[in-house]
């Protein structure tokens, strides 16, 4: 979901789409702003920023994209096993990283003694958040698939996604693929009608939604990329941006979120890869982008342990609105800073530690 644009791999030289590095960042920010506000503002109907649910959807698609683009041309070579191995290396250390800070940031909340009640279920609790088994075992928190860092849930799907793309997607052609995407859709209407809208699959009473979720986008994702729908245009990076993050801005309204949020996910984020890909990179954004999207994954996976002491706070104190936005502000910041410092003193070195132990145990011949 979260790997750049580009190739991830053994001796990969395949360029970036660097816009879409920059939207996935422009994505993670807006769910970390979505995660406090619907905690300061519970009704999603006066929440400015409810939709931002729908970046996950996001992400899905332009994981499709990505996986196609890196992996089509060259998983027969490297293999299913190094496939595997090339995702777990750079995905799995950051689903550690975040069990570890959640289970931290779940026994030493400052403002809630919650883990206490559940003593004897923290092992189990870290060691399936770590190896991705769901577990929803906390319903004073709505029964999460994985309570210590929530966002995995979405990782979960990742993996089967990923899984499925080894073993099927890659042999399946156009024709076939197409069809599955269709019904796939079709699904997705009936899950939005089923449930009221898109925001299912983190939870253990909505985990269907998120095998439906991932289902349409990464096949969609990886029709954009097989059918060469890249729009070439003058448009930059702030202006796709924009056009990005209208979509978390639409109004949350009951009734019209069963056909506006099927379609935004079914027409509307397709095209903005599309439009992505294709977009004009200046030299003032280059920077920009290639921040945003390295520090998009980290950002996901190392904030959602913070929202939960925030969430202690708001429930202990019941501050103002007012003093709520000054601490957003700046809890957003801080943790764009935090996952930075994770990022640059954890996780690259633990992945490039890893791809060279994977260099070494795996000759590789040409350009793989």
């Amino acid at each position: 979901m979260y790997e750049q644009n580009g190739v991830s791999g053994l001796n990969a030289t395949k360029q970036h789409f660097k816009i879409l590095d920059g939207l996935r960042g422009l994505a993670a920010v807006a769910v970390v702003i979505f995660h406090f506000m619907e905690i300061a503002v519970p009704d999603y109907s006066n929440n400015f920023i409810a939709h931002a649910y729908l970046a996950v959807d996001f992400f899905f698609c332009l994981s499709g994209f990505v996986i196609a683009y890196a992996y089509d041309q060259k998983l027969l070579k490297i293999g299913v096993a190094n496939f595997f191995k090339l995702r777990l290396i750079r995905l799995h250390p950051l689903v550690i990283i975040g069990a570890v800070i959640g289970i931290i940031a779940f026994i030493f909340d400052p403002f809630s003694d919650l883990y206490q009640h559940y003593s004897g279920n923290l092992v189990t609790m870290f060691l399936t958040s770590c190896l991705m088994i769901p577990y929803p075992v906390v319903p004073e928190r709505y029964f999460n698939l994985f309570h210590l860092n929530p966002p995995t849930w979405s990782l979960f799907w990742e993996y089967a996604a990923n899984i499925c793309y080894a073993f099927i997607l890659i042999r399946v052609r156009n024709k076939l693929l197409w069809i599955l995407t269709v019904i796939a859709g079709v699904a997705l209407f009936y899950e939005a009608h089923r449930s009221g809208n898109l925001s299912g699959g983190w939870g253990g009473n909505n985990i269907l939604g998120g095998f439906i979720r991932v289902s349409y986008s990464f096949l969609a994702g990886i029709l954009v990329y097989r059918s060469k729908w890249i729009i070439n245009s003058k448009l930059n990076f702030p202006a796709v941006g924009i056009l990005l993050a209208v979509v978390f801005l639409v109004p949350f309204r009951e009734h019209l979120n069963p056909i506006v949020e099927p379609l935004i996910v079914i027409f509307y984020f397709p095209f903005l890869i599309a439009l992505g890909a294709g977009a004009r990179l200046t030299a003032s954004t280059t920077r920009v982008c290639n921040f945003s999207g390295e520090i998009s994954y980290p950002l996901y996976m190392v904030h959602y342990p913070f929202i939960w002491i925030f969430f202690s706070y708001v429930e202990k104190y019941k501050p103002a609105m007012s003093e709520l936005t000054i601490v957003i502000i700046i809890g957003v910041i801080l943790l764009i800073a935090f996952a930075y410092l994770v990022m640059i003193f954890i996780d690259i070195p633990v992945r490039n530690r890893l791809k060279g132990l994977l260099r070494k145990s795996v000759p590789v011949k040409g350009n793989s």
